[in-house]
């Protein structure tokens, strides 16, 4: 566990790679939250996998263990769908953010393009954000592009970087050994780190990595591990 001297952590995070997968990962929201889900609402946000071609079967799966965990609400709201006017008040309406996986890229255009990304640290920090996959990786300071292209060996056709919301000083790095991303293996990601100094939480879609109080804490019952930058 690690103590963050970062302005932005005034938020409570639960930065997973596959979403709610096991009862770790569940207690550790419950943690987070701080009271029984039956109180809690939530603002589901499946903007990034808008441009995801195929069977969103990794979607409906997200939803519906939301509603097996019997929250009090479960909003569907689409930042790039609707106007500002209609998904700013139900946002923050809401206890939960849980930003679905997907696009990264996609996910964070939509949210500079929006405005979303002026109300982060102020009118949505008392919430927690849950993120998912591309919803874990926009949080961090930058979308890490020639990382990304080799080991996910998607955004091909991205040429620059694209800076992330900056709300954490560290980087997730979703998937490890899933059937889905071959390349995404510990001895890949650390021959393609080249020059990065910043650490990389890698997990698999089994663990997530929770802030509380300022302190970070790998929660779950995968694999994971960390490359501690230098």
């Amino acid at each position: 566990m690690r103590h963050l001297n970062w302005y932005n952590l005034l938020m409570k995070f639960l930065l997973t790679s596959g979403g709610l997968t096991n009862d770790l990962i569940i207690g550790a929201l419950q943690d987070l939250v701080g009271k029984n889900f039956g109180d809690v609402s939530i603002a589901f946000i499946p903007t990034a996998s808008n441009v995801e071609s195929g069977d969103k079967w990794w979607v409906i799966k997200d939803l519906v263990k939301l509603q097996e965990l019997k929250f009090k609400s479960v909003d569907i709201v689409d930042i790039s769908a609707l106007p500002k006017n209609v998904w700013l008040p139900r946002l923050n309406a809401v206890d939960i953010l849980y930003f679905e996986g997907g696009d990264t890229f996609h996910l964070m255009r939509t949210i500079n393009e929006t405005g979303l990304v002026s109300h982060i640290t102020e009118s949505l920090k008392e919430k927690i954000w849950v993120g998912v996959s591309a919803g874990s990786m926009v949080v961090a300071p930058d979308l890490l592009l020639s990382l990304s292209q080799k080991i996910y060996e998607e955004d091909l056709n991205e040429k620059e970087n694209l800076k992330g919301l900056g709300l954490i000083n560290f980087y997730v790095l979703p998937h490890l050994d899933s059937q889905w991303f071959p390349k995404v293996k510990e001895e890949e990601i650390k021959q393609n780190i080249e020059n990065i100094k910043t650490k990389i939480y890698v997990l698999d879609d089994n663990c997530a990595v929770k802030i509380l109080d300022n302190k970070e804490e790998v929660v779950g019952d995968g694999k994971w591990f960390l490359i501690d930058g230098y």
